[in-house]
């Protein structure tokens, strides 16, 4: 045994080796498997010594959060190589992308997208400036700006969530501002506002059930039951005839 391991010299780690750690708890047990304690002892260190990286758990798992973030983000973009140059075409492979991630990796989305984050608008638009966000926006942009879709007039939409649609404008136009994202701004009108949220909850909606396996019915094929679902969103915004 060297002098240094007789002294007990604490193994020299990395931000690397921390997230990495992390990050398989993560994938092996869950969102709750992200300890200090348990990378410690991964790490064969003390769960102190980690406090030079991250001030608390939460920093860490936030950490681990946007490595996940970055990942899903890509694989997500792969799955748009090769495909024709169609907005809506990419758009629906974007969906589709989303959701055959969150079906081989549970436990990431659990972390990200079923897990509670902090209160305010502030904290749920931040995920619009993060990759996923990101990638979603820039298909949602080429889509309004490529094809004519169909809104709900104003008086349609519930006056009781039109205060929170103008907010929602406002905060998802300085996102897209502080980004650089090629959007229509002038496209985003309180009805695009609308579908735009009602999309999401569908889309969302649907995936979470799915991945939870909490379907009210057993779904024997449930691809055919995800492509009716956005082929019906698709309808509903135009997109589909019929």
């Amino acid at each position: 045994m060297s002098d240094t391991r007789r002294r007990g010299r604490i193994p020299a780690v990395s931000d690397a080796d921390i997230r990495r750690v992390a990050r398989a708890l993560l994938v092996e047990q869950g969102p709750d498997a992200i300890t200090l304690r348990a990378i410690a002892r991964e790490l064969g260190i003390t769960a102190p010594a980690l406090y030079r990286y991250y001030e608390s758990r939460e920093s860490l798992v936030s950490a681990v959060r946007s490595d996940v973030c970055v990942d899903l983000a890509v694989d997500m973009a792969r799955g748009l190589e090769g495909l024709p140059d169609d907005a809506a075409l990419c758009f629906f492979a974007v969906c589709r992308g989303f959701r055959h991630w969150a079906l081989t990796h549970s436990r990431e989305f659990t972390l990200v997208f079923a897990s509670p984050i902090s209160a305010g608008i502030g904290s749920a638009m931040r995920q619009f400036g993060e990759p996923v966000g990101r990638l979603f926006l820039e298909a949602a942009g080429r889509l309004l700006s490529e094809y004519e879709i169909t809104t709900p007039a104003t008086e349609l939409i519930p006056p009781e969530l039109r205060e929170d649609l103008i907010l929602f404008q406002t905060e998802l136009l300085r996102v897209l501002s502080d980004s650089g994202q090629k959007f229509p701004a002038e496209k985003l009108d309180l009805g695009v506002s609308y579908v735009m949220i009602q999309f999401w909850a569908r889309l969302y909606g649907h995936v979470t059930l799915e991945v939870f396996g909490n379907y009210p019915i057993h779904i024997s094929h449930p691809d055919a039951l995800f492509d009716a679902t956005l082929t019906d969103i698709g309808r509903t915004i135009g997109l589909v005839s019929g």
